[in-house]
């Protein structure tokens, strides 16, 4: 029926439509595209390394707790505020984490929620004051910031310390075990990922058809395909990679849970669509009556649990925890965000968007990085980026 209908619709009019739509979505596509070619160049001057099976491996490994805090960040962000101290709390749990397995043996499962429940503890300390006092975020997460890059030293008393028991290091630096009797190439991460494609189309297809039941369907059927067949295949393709070398990495599975998980909230739930509104006009969320003081509390808890989440990750794959470990990841992670498409004001952000983002960081700094390009040169160009993602969506906000 809907193939009928678009071939009656005369060719100007359904070129203006396409052009109509992607005009008014042109900053989801816009980091796509810019994550795509961003890659294409790096795998052209770096002569095929950055794609190499290993490297692609390493780049999901470099990047997962930026990815892991970047979702705590963007419901942070579209809720009107900013957290400053993400960085120096990672760093902090990775120290309480070594204090507690290495120093005193603790076993690494209890240490482990020990430290998660800190986090939890941190970011309620901080939305506390920002929720409930009006504070500016700004400052609560500056002094943090500074606080727990104190406590880290205290803690380590200057040194770094480890190593970790193996059992721990498994979150980070493990894979999932392949189907017995399969040798030389990693079978499950290859039906993990098309199986993960295939589902994607089936859920958006099921999407689409309940936006036409309730009429707000608006992307054309080409779009639709277009977007979604290039996404699972690129799924499949990075999988197929992936399985050359050594597989799943175990921290890969835990950060497609958490995007998955935090997807559905910010999607497809009252508490998702409530913190958007308070982004967007806080009095007026106020008045409909959304308790705005908890649900910002609740969003720095959630922050710090997923800062020690990552703080434990990253502390997993150094092996080790060190004084100024997270030195400068709250940058990252906030430009992830700002890259992915969410707004300086509040009230726009998506979780993809953020997940994009960071991967767009990642890329940056890792085909920098094979091509030799110095600290100085990488941390200008990183800036740059960033600086250009704030003017497109300044820019964007001022033509609508």
């Amino acid at each position: 029926m809907t193939s009928v209908q678009d071939s009656r619709i005369p060719a100007r009019p359904r070129a203006a439509a396409y052009l109509g739509f992607i005009h008014g979505h042109l900053r989801e596509y816009s980091i796509l595209i810019a994550l795509v070619a961003i890659m294409a160049f790096f795998q052209v001057v770096t002569d095929g390394i950055l794609l190499r099976p290993i490297n692609l491996t390493n780049l999901v490994l470099q990047n997962s707790y930026i990815i892991i805090m970047a979702l705590g960040m963007l419901l942070v962000v579209v809720s009107g505020h900013i957290d400053l101290s993400v960085g120096s709390v990672m760093g902090f749990i990775g120290a309480l984490a070594a204090v507690l397995m290495v120093q005193f043996g603790v076993h690494f499962i209890i240490a482990g929620a020990i430290c998660l429940l800190t986090g939890c503890l941190i970011g309620a300390a901080q939305g506390y004051w920002i929720a409930y006092f009006r504070i500016p975020s700004f400052i609560v997460t500056l002094a943090g910031m500074l606080v727990f890059k104190g406590l880290s030293l205290a803690l380590l008393q200057g040194q770094s310390l480890g190593p970790f028991p193996e059992g721990f290091r498994l979150l980070s630096s493990g894979f999932v075990p392949d189907i017995p009797g399969v040798e030389g190439f990693n079978l499950l991460c290859l039906l993990v990922g098309a199986g993960l494609a295939a589902a994607m189309v089936v859920m958006a297809l099921r999407g689409r058809a309940r936006d036409r039941r309730h009429g707000t369907a608006d992307e054309p059927v080409a779009v639709f395909a277009l977007k979604h067949g290039l996404i699972a295949a690129a799924i499949v393709y990075l999988a197929w990679l992936m399985a050359e070398y050594r597989g799943l990495p175990n921290v890969l599975i835990v950060m497609a849970l958490l995007i998955a998980v935090y997807s559905f909230v910010t999607g497809r739930t009252t508490i998702g669509r409530r913190i958007y509104a308070i982004g967007g006009n806080e009095k007026a969320a106020r008045l409909s009556g959304i308790p705005t003081e908890r649900l910002t509390f609740l969003t720095f808890v959630n922050m710090g649990f997923l800062a020690a989440l990552a703080g434990l990750v990253f502390a997993a794959r150094l092996n080790t925890a060190t004084p100024k470990a997270g030195l400068g990841f709250e940058l990252d992670v906030i430009a992830a965000v700002f890259i992915g498409g969410a707004s300086m004001s509040g009230g726009v952000g998506t979780i993809m968007g953020a997940v994009v983002g960071a991967f767009i960081m990642g890329v940056t700094n890792n085909g920098m990085s094979i091509l030799g390009i110095g600290i100085d040169w990488q941390q200008l160009i990183k800036g740059l980026v960033l600086l250009a993602a704030v003017i497109f969506d300044v820019t964007n906000k001022s033509r609508d």
